[in-house]
């Protein structure tokens, strides 16, 4: 057990050392999810007021806080699975100088992805706070809105680095932004999903952030129930799907 711990823990290390160096940049994904809060939760709220949702009513900043939450632990985990790993895939060659030490493709999936989650639950543990001073924050239950983000995180970022794996170029990176803004947009984010005609609400039901956003939403605001642990499943089997098949893709591109 201690081996599987510390192989991917000494590339997560590295991460760490390296984000050190380029703090500004690593803190700069944050602010993002808070300026949106601010501009359409605080901004927009005030014209739109308050709003229904499954029967409870809720300011509208209530409503998107979060939902941005989330989606800073997705954008912190995509991030770093997608362009960081491109980059240590393709030029800085890494991963060939990694798979040469005792470490193997699962561990190089591993670790990243330990990074790549780790970077989203700062992200959204700090979106917490400015949430909860803001007023925005309405039960402690939000508290486990970490662990929850961290799933949010495993998700995106496992199936993130996998899709990494087929990139050929930066042009490619085109794709990651076309998959990660109608998510952004359209996953109950900013409405509720009553206001979305029958058939875009199945299809919106089927997005991996609507369920991210669904499950800190019920706990930001208390609505804990049993259906929760349908959100919980969607991304906990996303998360393992992607490992895997982060795994695999390692092992064929690097090994082969």
């Amino acid at each position: 057990m201690s081996v599987l711990i510390t192989r991917p823990g000494a590339l997560v290390e590295r991460n760490a050392r390296a984000a050190g160096r380029h703090w500004f940049v690593f803190v700069s994904g944050f602010f993002e999810p808070v300026f949106y809060l601010f501009a359409l939760g605080v901004g927009l709220g005030t014209l739109v007021g308050t709003i229904d949702v499954e029967g409870q009513t809720m300011s509208y900043a209530v409503f998107v806080a979060p939902a941005m939450m989330a989606t800073s632990a997705m954008n912190g985990a995509v991030m770093d699975a997608t362009f960081n790993v491109f980059h240590k895939i393709r030029h800085d060659k890494l991963y060939h100088s990694v798979l040469t030490t005792p470490l193997g493709p699962r561990d190089v999936a591993v670790g990243e992805i330990t990074w790549a989650l780790l970077r989203g639950l700062i992200y959204s543990t700090a979106f917490l706070v400015v949430a909860s001073i803001g007023g925005f924050i309405t039960s402690w239950w939000a508290l486990l809105a970490i662990p929850a983000c961290t799933l949010i995180g495993l998700a995106f970022a496992s199936v993130g680095m996998a899709a990494t794996t087929y990139m050929r170029s930066w042009n490619d990176a085109d794709y990651v932004q076309l998959a990660i803004l109608p998510l952004f947009l359209f996953s109950a984010t900013f409405f509720p999903l009553a206001t979305y005609p029958p058939v875009l609400q199945w299809l919106v039901q089927a997005t991996p952030l609507y369920h991210g956003v669904g499950l800190v939403r019920a706990l930001s605001t208390g609505e804990v129930h049993a259906g929760l642990l349908v959100h919980v499943a969607y991304l906990a089997v996303m998360g393992a799907f992607g490992l895997w098949a982060t795994t695999r893709r390692i092992g064929r591109l690097l090994l082969t």
